[in-house]
Formats: structure tokens, C-alpha cells, sequence
């Protein structure tokens, strides 16, 4: 059983839409905790089965996710989420802004 941060999280992936992504910490300070990036990350390494697990991405655009992050890459060029000549996801063309949402 997740806890209520992890929880919290899962909630929020489950609202990114297709074709956009959303940064660790952003999640983080969505959840009223701005300094919680890497507990996101902890959170998303046990995300249920179905949740967008591959739109959520670092600040800067950077796929992180060890052995998935090609896996993450092309499942985000599926939803035609653009990217930087550099590889990283282009934040300013498609960075969902999503609503606070707080922890139950």
C-alpha cells in the first residue's frame, strides 16, 4: 500500500494528457513538498501498472530511467511529444501545467 505522498503522486501522473510531461519536482511542489524531486522518483519506481509513467521527466527535459529511458523516448515520440537537438524533451513546447493538488 502506497503512502499518502506516493499516493499523491500516482494521482497526479495519472492526469498528465498524451503528448505532454510534467518534471519531478514540479510533481513535488504540486504536492506541497518543493524539495521533494528525488522522493517523486522514488514514488514512480513503484507506480501501479497503467499509470504514464514515461511523461514525467527531469526539470531540464533529461529521460531519466536507467534500462527504460529508450523505452521512455520512444512511447513519448508515440504521443509526438517534441524534443531538443540535444535529446532532451522540449519543456517549453510541452510542460503540462497542471492544478496543486495536496496530499490527502
Amino acid at each position: 500500500m502506497p503512502n499518502s505522498f506516493s499516493q499523491g503522486v500516482y494521482e497526479i501522473v495519472a492526469k498528465i494528457p498524451v503528448g505532454e510531461v510534467a518534471s519531478y519536482g514540479q510533481i513535488a511542489r504540486m504536492l506541497g513538498k518543493p524539495r521533494g524531486a528525488r522522493e517523486v522518483g522514488w514514488a514512480m519506481r513503484n507506480c501501479p501498472e497503467g499509470l504514464p509513467w514515461q511523461r514525467v521527466v527531469m526539470a531540464d527535459g533529461s529521460i531519466a530511467g536507467g534500462p527504460y529511458s529508450e523505452l521512455r523516448r520512444v512511447l513519448l515520440e508515440e504521443e509526438e511529444v517534441p524534443f531538443l537537438v540535444d535529446g532532451r524533451v522540449n519543456m517549453k513546447a510541452c510542460q503540462w501545467i497542471g492544478e496543486p493538488h495536496g496530499i490527502h
